[in-house]
């Protein structure tokens, strides 16, 4: 067995563990500090909506030897201060794209664009985009985001109950909290796949969560009819059993995923792929964080609260005080027979060994002296 497998195996068998429970004011500290600086940096910057919500028009050139960041200030000097979004595209081919340009505006851009990068005009592609149409695509967004969280509140409050639900539902909000926001940080331009990375991140945060919960159900089962351990203790207990699984899982998504940003994105200069890949990889971090640090600790606050709980902690209170006391007293007894058995030892230790015989006992059993009596 691996080194890793026998932490896990040690883990879920309760050998050895860390107490998730115990510091879940500082996991709620650092994710409230971590989402103010997403609210700050989502209003101070805003999010940089692409084309398909904000409108404008997008020029895709032919073969050309002007570089990205020429043909960026190109574009934006012809079109009149609108910003301007440039991607190199194989071949040596650039897509050009302006927001907040219409009909009219676009032909001039055209042909401008055409004269300044040394391309007929004609080759030079024009695609415009309604503000309307990204309109409905995030109305449409925001409808499904709020079917899916609806559902999840039901589907885990009937599976397994309302408070798990209530805490699912914050490690949602706190996972899409902290993407967005490291999203408007970061200045990547949201775009439809933006939008589809924020709703698969969804899941993957959800099925992290809902692997906790799960073992968390099992091991509370019959809770009150035992006084070994609190609620707290058995949910620390089933996020340690589940925290190599959820390690290896989070990883082997994030693998992919950063492929595609740090390569794709990177290196190959992939447009949209930048846009899926950061929502996933920070979406994906952020839901195995909340899981492990939010969730489950947040379903051991509102659990302890109720009065069967708090009952319950009480008894596993007073038979631990019970078996320390009992344990002090066996070794105070321990100790008084120890010290008795030293001192029996010290007064034998008088009369141990031969003892002197008489001298009385010891007369004429000398050597004979020789005379005949």
């Amino acid at each position: 067995m691996s080194k890793l497998g026998n932490i896990g195996a040690r883990l879920y068998r309760g050998e050895v563990g860390y107490d998730f429970i115990g510091k879940r004011k500082i996991w709620y500290g650092l994710s409230i500090l971590i989402t103010i600086v997403a609210i700050v940096g989502l209003g101070v910057r805003g999010l940089n909506m692409g084309i398909e919500f904000s409108g404008g028009a997008v020029f895709t050139t032919p073969k050309t030897s002007v570089s990205a960041s020429e043909a960026q200030h190109k574009a934006e000097s012809v079109a009149g201060g609108h910003q301007a979004v440039v991607q190199k595209l194989g071949g040596g081919a650039l897509r050009i794209q302006i927001s907040g340009l219409d009909t009219k505006q676009s032909v001039p851009v055209q042909e401008e664009l055409a004269k300044d990068l040394n391309v007929p005009v004609k080759d030079v592609n024009t695609q415009l985009v309604g503000p309307s149409w990204g309109e409905q695509i995030a109305n449409k967004a925001w409808l499904g985001l709020g079917i899916f969280m609806v559902l999840v509140v039901l589907y885990l409050a009937i599976a397994f109950e309302w408070r798990m639900a209530v805490a699912a539902l914050v490690a949602l909000i706190h996972d899409l909290t902290i993407t967005v926001g490291i999203y408007a940080l970061v200045g990547f331009e949201v775009t439809p796949g933006t939008v589809i990375g924020l709703l698969t991140i969804l899941g993957y945060s959800l099925y992290d969560t809902v692997v906790v919960f799960d073992s968390l159900k099992e091991a509370s089962k019959d809770i009150t009819k035992q006084t070994r351990f609190t609620y707290s203790e058995i949910a620390n207990r089933s996020i340690n059993g589940t925290l190599v699984r959820s390690i290896n899982t989070t990883v082997v998504a994030l693998l992919p995923v950063a492929g595609l940003l740090f390569v794709g994105g990177g290196v190959l200069g992939a447009g949209m792929l930048n846009d899926i890949s950061l929502a996933l990889f920070v979406g994906l971090a952020a839901g195995a964080y909340s899981s492990i640090f939010i969730a489950t600790p947040l379903v051991a606050d509102l659990k302890s609260r109720e009065p069967q709980m708090k009952a319950l902690a009480k008894r596993v209170k007073a038979k631990r005080a019970a078996a320390e006391a009992k344990a002090a007293g066996q070794e105070d007894a321990q100790e008084e027979t120890a010290g008795a058995a030293d001192a029996e030892d010290g007064d034998g230790a008088a009369v141990v060994g031969p003892r002197r015989q008489p001298a009385s006992r010891n007369r004429g059993r000398g050597r004979p002296s020789g005379k005949r009596r």
